[in-house]
């Protein structure tokens, strides 16, 4: 669905440092004046932010590819069109490919299913973004990024539903519970709450939205951006029941950028990402895109 502007300026979901609600720098800032090819400094060599890595290692010359879901959802992108910048994981990914030398004209995106992406093998794509979890099982496979966002579980349930009015893990074992394959989300189901029924699995967001839209399930488990998202503005009838704490069974999900296996990218998006922390873009990306779950009640495991 399409957003009003008014909707996209939402406050922040988490701080990753202080907040500094400055400009993000722009794309002209961060590539070079000179002739240099994207990716490299004047002299040749990889930019500011090549960190371990080399930052003209893409897999077509001059070009970052970068990747997402198909579709891409608010708020990590606006409309389903990354191109535009729009959106906090449009617009990390743009903020980090200007730091590592690329300007919006050099970046192109594709899209890729959330399971393909962290299967092993060459990949189509130079980065991906798509709430990626850092967990040491998909390191095996493929690399991770330093997190760009952190973020805790939540469950969206219907009015009326077994879910409402939930307060602790005990009171959500009678609930039909729905998540998508593959993800923490379904792996909190199943090894946190431990409900009665074996959960629904989906192979998008899209199909546990839709099944929880249609009551064919009582509740489903979001990080807790799309949780506000999807309970405000995309299921009539539902809310967001509470949040888990950051020490709920290891709930926190930090998100991270997927890179194919050894990657020599991988060291200059770690550069990019410090670069964009320490200067208060990152902060500044999430102040303007993502949600606020502070007044969200908790559930408490014990």
């Amino acid at each position: 669905m399409r957003t009003s502007p008014a909707l996209r300026r939402l406050v922040p979901a988490i701080a990753i440092g202080a907040l500094v609600l400055a400009a993000c720098g722009s794309d002209d800032d961060a590539s070079s004046s000179s002739d240099a090819p994207a990716g490299t400094d004047a002299s040749g060599g990889t930019g500011a932010a090549s960190g371990d890595g080399d930052c003209a290692a893409t897999i077509d010359d001059g070009v970052l590819t970068i990747a997402t879901g198909e579709p891409a959802f608010y708020p990590w992108v606006i409309d389903d069109a990354p191109e535009s910048g729009e959106g906090y994981e449009s617009a990390v990914a743009f903020a980090v490919a200007a730091e590592m030398g690329y300007d919006a004209d050099s970046v192109v995106w594709v899209r890729t299913t959330f399971d393909e992406a962290i299967q092993p093998g060459a990949k189509n794509f130079d980065l991906n973004l798509q709430q990626y979890t850092i967990t040491p099982e998909r390191q095996e496979n493929i690399d991770f990024s330093l997190p760009y966002y952190t973020s805790n579980q939540a469950i969206v349930g219907l009015e009326g539903s077994a879910a409402e009015g939930a307060t602790t893990i005990a009171d959500l074992k009678a609930v039909k519970f729905g998540a998508q394959a593959g993800t923490t989300s379904l792996a909190f189901i199943t090894d946190v709450i431990q409900p009665d029924q074996e959960p629904f699995v989906y192979d998008d967001n899209v199909g546990a939205k839709a099944a929880l839209d249609a009551n064919q399930i009582d509740a489903a488990v979001f990080d807790v951006p799309t949780a506000v998202y999807v309970s405000e503005f995309e299921i009539e009838g539902s809310s967001v029941i509470g949040q888990f704490p950051a020490d709920a069974g290891g709930t926190t999900d930090s998100f991270g950028i997927v890179l194919e296996k050894d990657s020599p990218l991988t060291g200059c998006v770690d550069a990019a990402i410090t670069a964009i922390t320490d200067n208060g873009d990152l902060d500044a990306l999430a102040s303007e895109w993502l949600s606020d779950y502070e007044s969200l009640p908790v559930i408490t495991v014990d």
